[in-house]
């Protein structure tokens, strides 16, 4: 391969254009520049720090397994400075990232996930019980009340009662401030980052931050009073867990991290809920399959046969492949010059591992733009084809949890509702913040699901 000091060929673009087109049309942005400049393109800016996007899988493998010393990630100003801290997990950098990851990774893996299993089923139970059979509902309001239920219980250890109530409605709240149109504009143009009181979208942000943080700051000092009990609760691991010389998280480092997974955890997987009940809707032959599946395990199944299931976890990661919530992985900031595919991309360079390119490649995904969930049961595919938790060292230490909590709750569901859209009509991704979702009115209607007796096992 030969090797250039020339970045990639890329757009031209006016900023003031190709900034409000990345807001309002975020698929078309990189797809069109895709078609006409292939794999990699570099997206020119005034001076010399320019944006370069990769989607070639041997590119991507290039940046995940590089030194993490040639690049700087995490920092970052504006909205999630504000919303996550200083402290969080996505804004550090280096070797603070790599002790702060040490030990947040413990409660997401193994029995620690497992033992939560039963909690989703139940408050997707609940949840799904206060549907009107055959009235309208919103879908995704309906599955935002599943995650956000789900990580008070399992993160933040609150159920029911006064602050339940209190931190879960300030919650939803800022969530839905964040992620609506009228603050898009602020999460990238830092002038609209501005305290004009509490009638205008930061001011409302700002003063909804403090009231957070006055319900989170009591709770960690409560939950400190009762290490000796045995919870179970994340917050609770975190308090017990040391650093390597001894130390323990602060309270600021941990209502960080409390806001880090809420935000990372909360909304990414509503979304994902939400797409992967349009698509089964959409596709009858899914939902049977599903249904069949089902079936093989009776009558209340145990979260962890749920987990296993073939074609329901080929279901999920489709979902996650053809609409991925996050778009691209974190930008890299070249700090010492480094190849990738034949480019010496010089330091300053912001290098933009693109998720959303990587899942729509023909050679690799024949008929990118189809839900084909099979195609997850005939191969397996490398973390640099398939990758809609990141990569590298800052892959999501959330993705074992947040795909078992979308296949525990797409089957409490299914087994008891066949959800329908009211518009038969198809539906595509709409900025919603920092991520890709479904159009947030969409509305379904819950029937009950049909029992099926002595259906045949799906090979």
């Amino acid at each position: 391969m030969t090797v250039t000091n020339s970045l990639p060929d890329g757009p031209r673009v006016p900023y003031w254009l190709r900034l409000i087109k990345f807001i309002f049309q975020p698929i078309e942005y990189v797809e069109g520049f895709a078609k006409v400049y292939g794999d990699n393109f570099t997206i020119w800016r005034k001076g010399e720090n320019h944006f370069v996007y990769f989607s070639h899988p041997q590119a991507l493998e290039q940046i995940f397994t590089a030194d993490a010393s040639h690049f700087h990630i995490g920092g970052g100003d504006g909205v999630l400075k504000y919303l996550l801290g200083d402290n969080s997990l996505i804004l550090l950098d280096g070797d603070r990232h790599q002790r702060q990851r040490q030990l947040l990774t413990p409660p997401f893996h193994g029995e620690r996930m497992r033992a939560y299993g039963q909690t989703i089923q139940e408050i997707t139970q609940q949840v799904s019980n206060e549907w009107v059979i055959g009235k309208p509902f919103n879908i995704r309001a309906s599955m935002q009340e599943i995650t956000m239920r789900v990580i008070l219980r399992v993160v933040f250890g609150v159920d029911e009662g006064t602050r339940f109530q209190q931190l879960r409605q300030l919650l939803t709240s800022v969530l839905d401030l964040i992620s609506s149109s009228r603050m898009s504009a602020a999460l990238f143009f830092q002038v609209m980052q501005r305290d004009w009181g509490a009638w205008s979208p930061w001011g409302q942000f700002l003063s909804q931050l403090q009231q957070i943080d006055q319900l989170i700051y009591p709770l960690i000092q409560e939950r400190r009073t009762e290490s000796g009990q045995n919870r179970q609760d994340i917050l609770s691991l975190l308090i017990s867990a040391r650093y390597d010389d001894g130390q323990p998280m602060s309270d600021v480092e941990l209502r960080d991290e409390l806001m880090t997974m809420l935000v990372a955890g909360h909304e990414t997987t509503a979304s994902a809920l939400t797409w992967a009940f349009y698509w089964i809707d959409r596709l009858p032959e899914v939902r049977e399959k599903l249904l069949q599946e089902l079936h093989t395990l009776g009558v209340n199944p145990e979260p962890s046969n749920i987990a296993k299931l073939p074609y329901l976890t080929a279901v999920c990661q489709e979902t996650l492949r053809i609409y991925p919530i996050v778009m691209n992985g974190f930008a890299r900031v070249v700090k010492s010059p480094i190849e990738i595919m034949g480019y010496k991309l010089p330091k300053g360079t912001l290098i933009i591992p693109s998720i959303y390119l990587a899942h729509h490649r023909p050679e690799v995904y024949p008929q990118p733009n189809l839900f084909n969930p099979e195609r997850f049961l005939e191969r397996q595919f490398s973390p640099y084809e398939y990758l809609p938790f990141g990569g590298g060292n800052r892959r999501c230490i959330g993705l074992a949890f947040a795909q078992y909590e979308m296949k525990i709750a797409l089957a409490t569901i299914l087994s008891e509702f066949q959800l329908s859209l009211v518009k038969k009509r198809p539906v595509h991704p709409v900025r919603r913040g920092l991520t890709l979702a479904a159009p947030s009115g969409m509305q379904m209607v819950a029937t009950p699901q049909v029992k099926q007796a002595n259906a045949p096992v799906v090979v």
